[in-house]
């Protein structure tokens, strides 16, 4: 490979191939596994009611790689296979959807599903209408008792089990089993979870998903992470298995996910906190719904904060709160958590970072902006996609072109098995991309020099180091900490603009803040007197949605010690790739499908990036 040259805190660095050493190889993860934890099919309710008809083994056949019929007759296929993935379907009317569709007389002799079966086979319009009240009646806890009848979701649960089960082939393909909780609170706040097993058939088959309509922790609304966590306590104990719960990209709870009390309002203690950090290790960031690593309101000096943010309404199409933007974006927790630390005597919100796609088309897009399938079955491709509207009532909710061709997740383990890829999970040595597969490590230690970064440098982080997810504790006396970078850009894909380190703190008032560090960088770019980096440029043709790599660099790696580090303070440091311009989706559909966009709001160029994993410092810990 061409070396690049680039420049670390100004000094230029001739950048190496990244390489890692059979040692190294033969002890620790070698390979990134990229997949999607984030996938509905037409078993989904809403999926369903919207008119998505394909199953479980269609999204499992597509997320392969093969050609698979989408619900409205078209090919589709992905243009690079993934290595896994996890089928979410919702817990709350998982199984009903297909029933309603067809008639089934017991359900219609409901009114209300009745006219739920009439709205879906009238067409799109009629079924997303139909979505967005079955989203509404389950959020108030007023679906008919037809479609919370658990015999609908026993048989779809078993058939999703043993359609995993057919489709898992180790060290070629995981097929993670898998579910969504789905609380949308009181009033409807996304507060969902995708729960994920590390098992097989053995322990998942006989025990249904938990749903709303049922609490296990007595005394407790449905809605209410708790009873998760205590039906995940309760699997474990009689399966002997393993499960860990990811919560949803937090930008639609109206300020719940991430809240400083409990769901009824009730202060946090230590037993919440250990129990959260126990089941949640991580939180999706990039997906179909916008972003939620940060937003711009919360992290003013971060050039690169307004990235696909959704906030003009929530699910229910009301306004979004400003106040509840603080609790709803993963920087913020990661900085609120060490805060809580201090009170709680643990961090609820040590979260690794993760991202999945969030179809509801049982076609997971792979981050793929020219191969962009669409969140429900109405942004199918097609010229007027990016105008559809979704409307509860007189209320607007969203249009077409706000949704995000995005994420995907890179997995650092030794196989593509259950066991490797949960296990990699579990302890968050994952990261999320918005799309490209860049390979990215990160390190950090107190004992490397800048020369581990030139060569071994998986060698030298896992020997004296921790890989990202890990924990650093009190620094040595004079020491501060040193951090190995290495990012190598998508094979098919865009150069690489910079590399970032944000960092964020706790002081000794128990103030939280951040800092964004740009680290690397392609070029001989030189930061201006106020330390802000010049843009990389921008090749992107839209005329013809093509760009060129003639900017940016292939490779970026290199070392960073922080030069603000207070040996008290808590802090975590994560790193931020970004690429360089290319085409969005809604560019590509104007040359693809004649798309006459006239909205001049619509993006058609994006700077794609991928967010790894944090590790974190702990002052309180001594080595």
């Amino acid at each position: 490979m061409k070396n690049h040259i680039c420049r670390i805190a100004g000094v230029a660095v001739s950048l190496v191939a990244m390489s890692i050493p059979a040692k190294a190889a033969d002890l620790h993860p070698d390979h990134v596994f990229w997949g999607d934890e984030h996938v509905h099919s037409g078993w989904s309710a809403d999926a369903g009611l919207s008119g998505t008809t394909l199953t479980p083994e269609d999204a499992v056949r597509f997320a392969r790689g093969e050609a698979v019929k989408s619900s409205t007759g078209e090919s589709a296929q992905l243009h690079r296979a993934l290595d896994w993935m996890a089928l979410t379907d919702h817990s709350d009317g998982m199984g009903t959807i297909d029933n309603i569709r067809d008639g089934n007389p017991e359900m219609m002799a409901d009114p209300t599903v009745k006219r739920w079966h009439e709205m879906m086979v009238s067409g799109q319009e009629g079924g997303m209408k139909a979505t967005l009240e079955v989203i509404d009646a389950q959020a108030h806890h007023e679906l008919p008792k037809t479609v919370m009848d658990p015999k609908w979701m026993v048989s779809a649960w078993q058939k999703t089990v043993d359609i995993m089960e057919k489709y898992n082939e180790p060290g070629k393909f995981t097929a993670l089993i898998a579910y969504e909780w789905t609380s949308n609170g009181e009033i409807g706040q996304n507060l969902h979870r995708n729960v994920i097993f590390r098992d097989g058939a053995d322990k998942t088959r006989a025990t249904p998903p938990l749903t709303t309509f049922v609490s296990a922790l007595p005394g407790h609304s449905g809605s209410d992470p708790e009873s998760l966590w205590a039906w995940l306590t309760k699997w474990e104990a009689e399966t002997g298995g393993k499960v860990l719960a990811i919560p949803h990209n937090g930008n639609l709870s109206n300020g719940w996910m991430f809240a400083e009390n409990r769901y009824d309002g009730s202060p946090l203690t230590p037993d919440w906190a250990t129990e959260r950090a126990r089941w949640e290790p991580l939180v999706e960031v990039f997906q179909y719904k916008g972003a939620s690593e940060a937003h711009p309101s919360l992290s003013p000096t971060d050039e690169f904060a307004n990235f696909e943010i959704w906030d003009s309404s929530d699910l229910a199409g009301n306004a979004k709160k400003p106040e509840d933007v603080k609790y709803e974006y993963a920087r913020e927790a990661l900085k609120s958590g060490m805060r809580l630390q201090d009170e709680l005597g643990i961090n609820p919100f040590k979260l690794g970072i993760v991202s999945g796609s969030d179809t509801h088309t049982a076609l997971p897009s792979g981050g793929e902006e020219d191969n962009y399938w669409g969140k429900f079955v109405a942004e199918q491709p097609g010229a007027e996609r990016w105008n559809v509207s979704f409307q509860k009532g007189e209320k607007y909710l969203r249009k077409g072109w706000t949704f995000s061709a995005q994420g995907i997740t890179g997995v650092w383990a030794q196989d593509n098995t259950r066991a490797a890829i949960w296990d990699a999970m579990k302890r968050k040595e994952v990261y999320a991309s918005s799309g490209p597969r860049i390979k990215l490590r990160f390190f950090g230690g107190f004992d490397f020099t800048s020369a581990d970064a030139k060569s071994d440098l998986a060698d030298a982080g896992y020997a004296r180091g921790v890989p990202m997810g890990g924990d650093l504790n009190a620094a040595p006396e004079g020491k501060v900490p040193t951090f190995l970078v290495a990012a190598l850009k998508d094979p098919a894909g865009a150069n690489l603009d910079r590399v970032q380190i944000v960092k964020g703190w706790v002081d000794a008032e128990g103030m939280t803040h951040e800092k964004i560090f740009d680290v690397l960088w392609s070029g001989d770019r030189k930061p201006d007197v106020d330390g802000k980096l010049p843009p990389v440029g921008n090749t992107v043709d839209t005329a013809s949605a093509k760009y060129t790599n003639n900017i940016g660099a292939s490779q970026l790696t290199g070392s960073f010690s922080d030069p603000d580090f207070n040996a008290a303070d808590k802090a975590f440091y994560y790193v931020r790739v970004i690429e360089i311009p290319t085409p969005r989706w809604t560019d590509y559909d104007i040359v693809q499908f004649n798309a006459e966009i006239t909205d001049p709001e619509v993006p058609l160029v994006i700077q794609e990036r991928a967010v790894s994993s944090p590790i974190w410092y702990n002052p309180d810990i001594k080595s």
